[in-house]
Protein backbone atom coordinates (compact mmCIF):
# COMPACT_ATOMS: atom_id res chain seq x y z
CA UNK A 1 0.00 0.00 0.00
CA UNK A 2 2.83 2.39 0.84
CA UNK A 3 4.52 1.61 -2.48
CA UNK A 4 1.27 2.33 -4.35
CA UNK A 5 0.82 5.67 -2.55
CA UNK A 6 4.40 6.69 -3.36
CA UNK A 7 3.99 5.68 -7.04
CA UNK A 8 0.76 7.67 -7.28
CA UNK A 9 2.46 10.73 -5.81
CA UNK A 10 5.36 10.45 -8.26
CA UNK A 11 2.93 10.12 -11.21
CA UNK A 12 0.99 13.19 -10.11
CA UNK A 13 4.20 15.16 -9.71
CA UNK A 14 5.27 14.17 -13.23
CA UNK A 15 1.90 15.23 -14.63
CA UNK A 16 2.17 18.59 -12.88
CA UNK A 17 5.69 19.06 -14.21
CA UNK A 18 4.56 18.26 -17.75
CA UNK A 19 1.59 20.58 -17.41
CA UNK A 20 3.89 23.37 -16.24
CA UNK A 21 6.30 22.77 -19.13
CA UNK A 22 3.55 23.26 -21.72
CA UNK A 23 2.75 26.96 -22.22
CA UNK A 24 -0.87 27.81 -21.43
CA UNK A 25 -0.96 30.82 -23.73
CA UNK A 26 1.04 31.92 -26.74
CA UNK A 27 0.87 35.25 -28.53
CA UNK A 28 1.69 35.25 -32.23
CA UNK A 29 2.01 37.82 -34.96
CA UNK A 30 0.98 36.89 -38.49
CA UNK A 31 4.58 36.29 -39.56
CA UNK A 32 5.24 34.13 -36.51
CA UNK A 33 2.07 32.11 -37.15
CA UNK A 34 3.16 31.47 -40.73
CA UNK A 35 6.63 30.38 -39.57
CA UNK A 36 5.12 27.95 -37.06
CA UNK A 37 2.82 26.49 -39.72
CA UNK A 38 5.71 26.07 -42.18
CA UNK A 39 7.73 24.16 -39.61
CA UNK A 40 5.06 22.16 -37.74
CA UNK A 41 2.18 21.47 -40.13
CA UNK A 42 2.09 17.78 -41.23
CA UNK A 43 1.39 18.73 -44.86
CA UNK A 44 4.64 20.68 -45.04
CA UNK A 45 6.56 17.93 -43.26
CA UNK A 46 5.30 15.32 -45.74
CA UNK A 47 6.29 17.54 -48.67
CA UNK A 48 9.80 17.96 -47.25
CA UNK A 49 10.09 14.21 -46.67
CA UNK A 50 9.11 13.64 -50.30
CA UNK A 51 12.04 15.80 -51.40
CA UNK A 52 14.29 13.76 -49.14
CA UNK A 53 12.91 10.53 -50.65
CA UNK A 54 13.90 11.59 -54.16
CA UNK A 55 17.39 12.29 -52.90
CA UNK A 56 17.59 8.63 -51.92
CA UNK A 57 16.20 7.62 -55.33
CA UNK A 58 18.98 9.60 -57.03
CA UNK A 59 21.64 7.95 -54.86
CA UNK A 60 20.23 4.53 -55.75
CA UNK A 61 20.70 5.34 -59.44
CA UNK A 62 24.26 6.57 -58.88
CA UNK A 63 25.08 3.35 -57.04
CA UNK A 64 24.50 1.46 -60.32
CA UNK A 65 27.84 2.88 -61.51
CA UNK A 66 29.75 1.55 -58.51
CA UNK A 67 31.53 -1.83 -58.58
CA UNK A 68 29.24 -4.68 -57.65
CA UNK A 69 30.95 -7.25 -55.42
CA UNK A 70 29.42 -10.46 -54.19
CA UNK A 71 30.64 -13.71 -52.70
CA UNK A 72 29.18 -17.21 -52.56
CA UNK A 73 29.99 -20.50 -50.90
CA UNK A 74 28.81 -23.99 -51.75
CA UNK A 75 29.22 -27.47 -50.37
CA UNK A 76 28.07 -30.60 -52.23
CA UNK A 77 27.92 -34.23 -51.21
CA UNK A 78 27.88 -36.75 -54.07
CA UNK A 79 25.48 -39.52 -53.11
CA UNK A 80 26.13 -41.15 -56.47
CA UNK A 81 28.93 -39.90 -58.68
CA UNK A 82 28.72 -39.65 -62.43
CA UNK A 83 30.33 -42.57 -64.34
CA UNK A 84 32.35 -42.20 -67.50
CA UNK A 85 32.03 -45.92 -68.15
CA UNK A 86 30.78 -48.89 -66.23
CA UNK A 87 32.70 -49.04 -62.99
CA UNK A 88 34.66 -45.85 -63.78
CA UNK A 89 33.42 -42.70 -61.96
CA UNK A 90 35.05 -39.31 -61.46
CA UNK A 91 34.77 -36.41 -59.04
CA UNK A 92 35.12 -36.36 -55.29
CA UNK A 93 32.38 -37.28 -52.90
CA UNK A 94 32.74 -33.98 -50.94
CA UNK A 95 33.27 -30.69 -52.75
CA UNK A 96 33.71 -27.13 -51.40
CA UNK A 97 33.44 -24.02 -53.60
CA UNK A 98 33.99 -20.42 -52.49
CA UNK A 99 33.73 -17.71 -55.18
CA UNK A 100 34.00 -13.95 -55.40
CA UNK A 101 32.67 -11.85 -58.30
CA UNK A 102 33.33 -8.23 -59.24
CA UNK A 103 31.40 -6.32 -61.93
CA UNK A 104 32.25 -2.75 -62.94
CA UNK A 105 30.04 -0.82 -65.40
CA UNK A 106 32.19 1.08 -67.90
CA UNK A 107 29.63 2.55 -70.27
CA UNK A 108 25.92 2.50 -69.34
CA UNK A 109 24.01 5.33 -71.13
CA UNK A 110 20.66 4.46 -69.54
CA UNK A 111 22.07 5.08 -66.05
CA UNK A 112 23.43 8.50 -67.03
CA UNK A 113 20.05 9.51 -68.42
CA UNK A 114 18.26 8.07 -65.38
CA UNK A 115 20.39 10.30 -63.16
CA UNK A 116 19.21 13.39 -65.06
CA UNK A 117 15.63 12.17 -64.81
CA UNK A 118 16.03 11.73 -61.05
CA UNK A 119 17.30 15.29 -60.72
CA UNK A 120 14.20 16.56 -62.52
CA UNK A 121 12.04 14.38 -60.27
CA UNK A 122 13.67 15.99 -57.25
CA UNK A 123 13.05 19.44 -58.76
CA UNK A 124 9.39 18.45 -59.19
CA UNK A 125 9.22 17.41 -55.54
CA UNK A 126 10.82 20.70 -54.50
CA UNK A 127 8.25 22.61 -56.54
CA UNK A 128 5.48 20.54 -54.99
CA UNK A 129 6.81 21.40 -51.53
CA UNK A 130 6.96 25.04 -52.55
CA UNK A 131 3.33 24.89 -53.71
CA UNK A 132 2.36 23.35 -50.37
CA UNK A 133 4.08 26.19 -48.54
CA UNK A 134 2.33 28.83 -50.66
CA UNK A 135 -1.06 27.19 -50.05
CA UNK A 136 -0.31 26.95 -46.34
CA UNK A 137 0.68 30.61 -46.14
CA UNK A 138 -2.60 31.62 -47.83
CA UNK A 139 -4.59 29.36 -45.48
CA UNK A 140 -2.86 30.70 -42.35
CA UNK A 141 -3.38 34.27 -43.47
CA UNK A 142 -7.09 33.65 -44.05
CA UNK A 143 -7.41 31.96 -40.63
CA UNK A 144 -5.47 34.77 -38.93
CA UNK A 145 -7.63 37.41 -40.60
CA UNK A 146 -10.71 35.42 -39.53
CA UNK A 147 -9.63 35.66 -35.90
CA UNK A 148 -9.05 39.40 -36.23
CA UNK A 149 -12.43 39.83 -37.91
CA UNK A 150 -14.20 37.89 -35.15
CA UNK A 151 -12.41 39.89 -32.45
CA UNK A 152 -13.10 43.22 -34.17
CA UNK A 153 -16.77 42.28 -34.64
CA UNK A 154 -16.97 41.42 -30.94
CA UNK A 155 -15.39 44.76 -30.09
CA UNK A 156 -17.95 46.59 -32.22
CA UNK A 157 -20.83 44.73 -30.59
CA UNK A 158 -19.44 45.33 -27.10
CA UNK A 159 -19.16 49.02 -27.86
CA UNK A 160 -22.74 49.00 -29.13
CA UNK A 161 -23.86 47.24 -25.93
CA UNK A 162 -22.03 49.80 -23.77
CA UNK A 163 -23.61 52.67 -25.70
CA UNK A 164 -27.06 51.11 -25.49
CA UNK A 165 -26.65 50.53 -21.75
CA UNK A 166 -25.94 54.24 -21.33
CA UNK A 167 -29.07 55.03 -23.33
CA UNK A 168 -31.08 52.64 -21.14
CA UNK A 169 -29.78 54.31 -17.97
CA UNK A 170 -30.51 57.81 -19.29
CA UNK A 171 -33.98 56.78 -20.45
CA UNK A 172 -34.66 55.18 -17.09
CA UNK A 173 -33.71 58.39 -15.33
CA UNK A 174 -35.89 60.44 -17.64
CA UNK A 175 -38.78 58.00 -17.21
CA UNK A 176 -38.52 58.07 -13.39
CA UNK A 177 -38.57 61.88 -13.48
CA UNK A 178 -41.52 61.92 -15.83
CA UNK A 179 -39.53 63.31 -18.77
CA UNK A 180 -39.81 60.19 -20.96
CA UNK A 181 -42.54 57.74 -21.75
CA UNK A 182 -42.48 54.13 -20.57
CA UNK A 183 -42.46 53.10 -24.23
CA UNK A 184 -39.07 54.75 -24.68
CA UNK A 185 -37.65 52.88 -21.68
CA UNK A 186 -39.01 49.52 -22.84
CA UNK A 187 -37.76 50.12 -26.40
CA UNK A 188 -34.25 50.87 -25.11
CA UNK A 189 -34.28 47.66 -23.06
CA UNK A 190 -35.40 45.63 -26.09
CA UNK A 191 -32.58 47.14 -28.14
CA UNK A 192 -30.09 46.06 -25.46
CA UNK A 193 -31.57 42.54 -25.25
CA UNK A 194 -31.26 42.12 -29.02
CA UNK A 195 -27.54 42.84 -28.89
CA UNK A 196 -26.59 40.33 -26.19
CA UNK A 197 -27.17 37.16 -28.27
CA UNK A 198 -24.92 38.65 -30.94
CA UNK A 199 -22.19 38.99 -28.31
CA UNK A 200 -22.46 35.28 -27.50
CA UNK A 201 -22.38 34.41 -31.19
CA UNK A 202 -19.30 36.58 -31.74
CA UNK A 203 -17.46 34.89 -28.84
CA UNK A 204 -18.27 31.47 -30.27
CA UNK A 205 -16.98 32.67 -33.63
CA UNK A 206 -13.66 33.64 -32.03
CA UNK A 207 -13.32 30.17 -30.49
CA UNK A 208 -13.99 28.45 -33.83
CA UNK A 209 -11.59 30.64 -35.78
CA UNK A 210 -8.85 30.11 -33.20
CA UNK A 211 -9.35 26.35 -33.38
CA UNK A 212 -8.89 26.52 -37.13
CA UNK A 213 -5.74 28.59 -36.73
CA UNK A 214 -4.34 26.14 -34.15
CA UNK A 215 -5.07 23.25 -36.52
CA UNK A 216 -2.90 24.84 -39.23
CA UNK A 217 -0.18 25.56 -36.68
CA UNK A 218 -0.41 22.08 -35.07
CA UNK A 219 -0.86 23.69 -31.64
CA UNK A 220 -2.68 21.64 -28.94
CA UNK A 221 -6.25 22.67 -28.29
CA UNK A 222 -5.60 23.30 -24.60
CA UNK A 223 -3.08 26.05 -25.45
CA UNK A 224 -4.65 29.48 -25.79
CA UNK A 225 -3.59 31.50 -28.82
CA UNK A 226 -3.68 35.27 -28.95
CA UNK A 227 -3.05 37.26 -32.12
CA UNK A 228 -1.50 40.69 -32.42
CA UNK A 229 -2.47 43.63 -34.59
CA UNK A 230 -5.80 44.55 -36.14
CA UNK A 231 -7.43 44.44 -39.55
CA UNK A 232 -6.73 48.17 -39.94
CA UNK A 233 -3.01 47.58 -39.40
CA UNK A 234 -2.81 44.98 -42.15
CA UNK A 235 -4.98 47.09 -44.43
CA UNK A 236 -2.50 49.96 -44.24
CA UNK A 237 0.44 47.63 -44.96
CA UNK A 238 -1.25 46.14 -48.04
CA UNK A 239 -2.30 49.56 -49.34
CA UNK A 240 1.26 50.86 -49.04
CA UNK A 241 2.69 47.87 -50.90
CA UNK A 242 0.06 47.83 -53.64
CA UNK A 243 1.64 46.85 -56.96
CA UNK A 244 -0.33 44.53 -59.24
CA UNK A 245 1.50 42.28 -61.68
CA UNK A 246 0.62 39.66 -64.31
CA UNK A 247 3.95 37.82 -64.11
CA UNK A 248 3.43 34.05 -64.45
CA UNK A 249 7.05 33.06 -63.78
CA UNK A 250 6.47 31.85 -60.22
CA UNK A 251 3.06 30.29 -60.68
CA UNK A 252 3.27 26.79 -59.21
CA UNK A 253 0.82 25.19 -61.66
CA UNK A 254 2.76 26.28 -64.74
CA UNK A 255 6.13 25.47 -63.20
CA UNK A 256 4.93 21.97 -62.32
CA UNK A 257 3.71 21.42 -65.89
CA UNK A 258 7.07 22.59 -67.25
CA UNK A 259 8.87 20.12 -65.00
CA UNK A 260 6.54 17.34 -66.15
CA UNK A 261 7.41 18.22 -69.74
CA UNK A 262 11.10 18.00 -68.87
CA UNK A 263 10.50 14.60 -67.27
CA UNK A 264 8.90 13.34 -70.49
CA UNK A 265 11.92 14.55 -72.48
CA UNK A 266 14.23 12.61 -70.18
CA UNK A 267 11.98 9.59 -70.44
CA UNK A 268 12.10 9.77 -74.24
CA UNK A 269 15.89 9.93 -74.22
CA UNK A 270 16.03 7.15 -71.63
CA UNK A 271 14.14 4.85 -74.00
CA UNK A 272 16.54 5.78 -76.80
CA UNK A 273 19.55 4.91 -74.65
CA UNK A 274 18.28 1.32 -74.35
CA UNK A 275 19.21 0.94 -78.03
CA UNK A 276 22.83 1.75 -77.28
CA UNK A 277 25.46 -0.84 -76.32
CA UNK A 278 26.63 -1.26 -72.73
CA UNK A 279 30.14 -2.20 -71.65
CA UNK A 280 31.15 -3.72 -68.33
CA UNK A 281 34.26 -5.29 -66.85
CA UNK A 282 34.12 -8.34 -64.66
CA UNK A 283 36.39 -10.54 -62.59
CA UNK A 284 35.95 -13.81 -60.74
CA UNK A 285 38.06 -15.83 -58.36
CA UNK A 286 37.10 -19.23 -57.01
CA UNK A 287 38.59 -21.44 -54.33
CA UNK A 288 37.53 -25.04 -54.95
CA UNK A 289 38.26 -28.03 -52.73
CA UNK A 290 37.46 -31.52 -53.98
CA UNK A 291 38.02 -34.75 -52.11
CA UNK A 292 40.67 -37.02 -53.65
CA UNK A 293 39.48 -40.20 -55.32
CA UNK A 294 41.19 -43.53 -54.67
CA UNK A 295 42.48 -44.32 -58.16
CA UNK A 296 43.52 -47.82 -57.15
CA UNK A 297 39.88 -48.83 -56.96
CA UNK A 298 39.28 -47.53 -60.50
CA UNK A 299 42.13 -49.67 -61.91
CA UNK A 300 40.76 -52.92 -60.48
CA UNK A 301 43.10 -55.94 -60.52
CA UNK A 302 44.85 -54.92 -63.73
CA UNK A 303 47.62 -53.14 -61.82
CA UNK A 304 50.82 -54.93 -61.26
CA UNK A 305 51.56 -55.85 -57.71
CA UNK A 306 48.00 -56.81 -56.85
CA UNK A 307 46.64 -55.89 -53.48
CA UNK A 308 49.95 -54.85 -52.12
CA UNK A 309 50.37 -52.10 -54.65
CA UNK A 310 46.84 -50.94 -54.10
CA UNK A 311 47.42 -50.79 -50.40
CA UNK A 312 50.56 -48.75 -50.94
CA UNK A 313 48.69 -46.25 -53.13
CA UNK A 314 45.93 -45.86 -50.54
CA UNK A 315 48.47 -45.17 -47.87
CA UNK A 316 50.12 -42.49 -50.03
CA UNK A 317 46.76 -40.75 -50.61
CA UNK A 318 45.98 -40.77 -46.93
CA UNK A 319 49.36 -39.24 -46.20
CA UNK A 320 48.59 -36.37 -48.58
CA UNK A 321 45.83 -33.77 -48.12
CA UNK A 322 42.37 -35.26 -48.23
CA UNK A 323 41.20 -32.46 -50.60
CA UNK A 324 42.56 -31.12 -53.82
CA UNK A 325 42.42 -27.29 -53.74
CA UNK A 326 42.51 -24.98 -56.77
CA UNK A 327 41.81 -21.24 -57.28
CA UNK A 328 41.04 -20.25 -60.87
CA UNK A 329 40.95 -16.48 -61.60
CA UNK A 330 39.10 -14.93 -64.52
CA UNK A 331 38.86 -11.33 -65.74
CA UNK A 332 37.30 -9.89 -68.86
CA UNK A 333 35.01 -7.35 -70.46
CA UNK A 334 31.53 -7.73 -71.82
CA UNK A 335 29.66 -5.70 -74.40
CA UNK A 336 25.93 -6.00 -74.89
CA UNK A 337 24.38 -4.69 -78.13
CA UNK A 338 20.56 -4.54 -78.45
CA UNK A 339 19.47 -5.57 -81.95
CA UNK A 340 15.74 -6.22 -82.05
CA UNK A 341 13.08 -6.16 -79.32
CA UNK A 342 9.91 -6.69 -81.31
CA UNK A 343 9.14 -2.94 -81.86
CA UNK A 344 8.63 -2.53 -78.12
CA UNK A 345 10.94 0.47 -77.82
CA UNK A 346 9.48 2.07 -80.91
CA UNK A 347 5.99 1.93 -79.42
CA UNK A 348 7.30 3.19 -76.09
CA UNK A 349 8.69 6.26 -77.84
CA UNK A 350 5.38 6.86 -79.60
CA UNK A 351 3.58 6.62 -76.26
CA UNK A 352 5.88 9.18 -74.63
CA UNK A 353 5.56 11.58 -77.58
CA UNK A 354 1.79 11.24 -77.34
CA UNK A 355 2.00 12.22 -73.68
CA UNK A 356 4.15 15.21 -74.62
CA UNK A 357 1.47 16.44 -77.04
CA UNK A 358 -1.19 16.02 -74.36
CA UNK A 359 0.92 17.92 -71.86
CA UNK A 360 1.52 20.74 -74.35
CA UNK A 361 -2.24 21.16 -74.76
CA UNK A 362 -2.70 21.10 -70.98
CA UNK A 363 0.06 23.69 -70.54
CA UNK A 364 -1.51 26.05 -73.06
CA UNK A 365 -4.95 25.70 -71.47
CA UNK A 366 -3.55 26.04 -67.94
CA UNK A 367 -1.71 29.23 -68.86
CA UNK A 368 -4.95 30.80 -70.05
CA UNK A 369 -6.65 29.66 -66.84
CA UNK A 370 -3.89 31.13 -64.67
CA UNK A 371 -4.06 34.45 -66.52
CA UNK A 372 -7.82 34.50 -65.97
CA UNK A 373 -7.34 33.61 -62.30
CA UNK A 374 -4.87 36.46 -61.79
CA UNK A 375 -7.16 38.88 -63.61
CA UNK A 376 -10.09 37.80 -61.45
CA UNK A 377 -7.94 38.16 -58.33
CA UNK A 378 -6.98 41.70 -59.33
CA UNK A 379 -10.60 42.59 -60.12
CA UNK A 380 -11.74 41.15 -56.78
CA UNK A 381 -8.95 43.00 -55.05
CA UNK A 382 -9.88 46.32 -56.65
CA UNK A 383 -13.57 45.79 -55.91
CA UNK A 384 -12.83 44.92 -52.30
CA UNK A 385 -10.59 47.98 -52.03
CA UNK A 386 -13.26 50.34 -53.28
CA UNK A 387 -15.87 48.71 -51.05
CA UNK A 388 -13.58 49.06 -48.05
CA UNK A 389 -12.92 52.76 -48.71
CA UNK A 390 -16.64 53.35 -49.26
CA UNK A 391 -17.54 51.57 -46.02
CA UNK A 392 -14.92 53.63 -44.20
CA UNK A 393 -16.76 56.79 -45.29
CA UNK A 394 -20.08 55.20 -44.36
CA UNK A 395 -18.84 54.56 -40.81
CA UNK A 396 -17.86 58.22 -40.45
CA UNK A 397 -21.28 59.34 -41.66
CA UNK A 398 -23.10 56.83 -39.44
CA UNK A 399 -21.09 58.02 -36.43
CA UNK A 400 -22.07 61.63 -37.14
CA UNK A 401 -25.73 60.63 -37.55
CA UNK A 402 -25.67 58.78 -34.25
CA UNK A 403 -24.02 61.68 -32.41
CA UNK A 404 -26.69 64.05 -33.74
CA UNK A 405 -29.56 61.73 -32.85
CA UNK A 406 -28.10 61.12 -29.38
CA UNK A 407 -27.83 64.86 -28.77
CA UNK A 408 -31.35 65.44 -30.06
CA UNK A 409 -32.72 62.66 -27.87
CA UNK A 410 -30.95 64.04 -24.80
CA UNK A 411 -32.39 67.48 -25.51
CA UNK A 412 -35.86 66.04 -25.94
CA UNK A 413 -36.04 66.95 -29.64
CA UNK A 414 -35.57 63.38 -30.93
CA UNK A 415 -37.30 60.06 -30.38
CA UNK A 416 -36.04 56.71 -29.11
CA UNK A 417 -36.84 55.15 -32.47
CA UNK A 418 -34.60 57.67 -34.21
CA UNK A 419 -31.81 56.96 -31.74
CA UNK A 420 -32.16 53.16 -32.04
CA UNK A 421 -32.21 53.40 -35.80
CA UNK A 422 -29.01 55.46 -35.87
CA UNK A 423 -27.38 53.09 -33.37
CA UNK A 424 -28.29 50.08 -35.50
CA UNK A 425 -27.01 51.81 -38.64
CA UNK A 426 -23.72 52.65 -36.95
CA UNK A 427 -23.21 49.10 -35.67
CA UNK A 428 -24.02 47.61 -39.06
CA UNK A 429 -21.70 50.08 -40.82
CA UNK A 430 -18.84 49.16 -38.49
CA UNK A 431 -19.43 45.45 -39.01
CA UNK A 432 -19.60 45.94 -42.78
CA UNK A 433 -16.38 47.91 -42.67
CA UNK A 434 -14.60 45.15 -40.77
CA UNK A 435 -15.93 42.57 -43.23
CA UNK A 436 -14.77 44.66 -46.20
CA UNK A 437 -11.24 44.87 -44.76
CA UNK A 438 -11.25 41.10 -44.33
CA UNK A 439 -12.45 40.63 -47.92
CA UNK A 440 -9.73 42.96 -49.16
CA UNK A 441 -6.97 41.17 -47.24
CA UNK A 442 -8.27 37.75 -48.31
CA UNK A 443 -8.37 38.87 -51.95
CA UNK A 444 -4.78 40.09 -51.63
CA UNK A 445 -3.73 36.73 -50.17
CA UNK A 446 -5.40 34.88 -53.07
CA UNK A 447 -3.69 37.22 -55.52
CA UNK A 448 -0.29 36.41 -54.03
CA UNK A 449 -1.14 32.72 -54.11
CA UNK A 450 -2.04 32.92 -57.81
CA UNK A 451 1.27 34.64 -58.56
CA UNK A 452 3.19 32.06 -56.51
CA UNK A 453 4.71 34.63 -54.18
CA UNK A 454 6.79 33.00 -51.49
CA UNK A 455 6.88 34.02 -47.84
CA UNK A 456 9.97 35.82 -46.56
CA UNK A 457 10.24 37.34 -43.11
CA UNK A 458 12.89 38.25 -40.59
CA UNK A 459 13.13 36.00 -37.58
CA UNK A 460 10.91 36.94 -34.64
CA UNK A 461 10.18 35.42 -31.26
CA UNK A 462 6.70 34.44 -30.10
CA UNK A 463 5.50 35.69 -26.72
CA UNK A 464 4.71 32.80 -24.40
CA UNK A 465 2.92 33.18 -21.09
Amino acid sequence: MMLGIVSLGVAQAQEQTEAQSVPQQITLSLDQAIEVALSENPTIKVANLEVERYDYVYKQTVSSLYPQIDASAQYSLALRRQEMAEGLSFGGKNTFNVAGNVALPLFVPSVYRQMKLNRTQMATAVESARASRIDMVAAVRAAYYNVLLAEQSLSVLQEAVATTERVVENTKTLYENGLAAEYDYITAQVQLSNLKPQIIQAKNGISITKLQLKMYLSIPEEVEVEVTGSLDDFRDVVLLGEDYSYDLTDNTTLRTLDLQSELLEHQEKLIQTTRMPTIAAFGQISYIGQEHSDLSKLMGGGMGGGAGTGAGTGTAVQEQSKFWWQYPITIGAQISIPIFAGLKKHNQLREVRNQQMQLAEQRSYAEKGVKLQIQQSINTLLTARETMLSNELTVEQAQKAYDISYTRYGAGAGTILELNSSQLSLTQAQLNYSQSIYNYLSAHAEYQKALGTEFWVEEETATVE
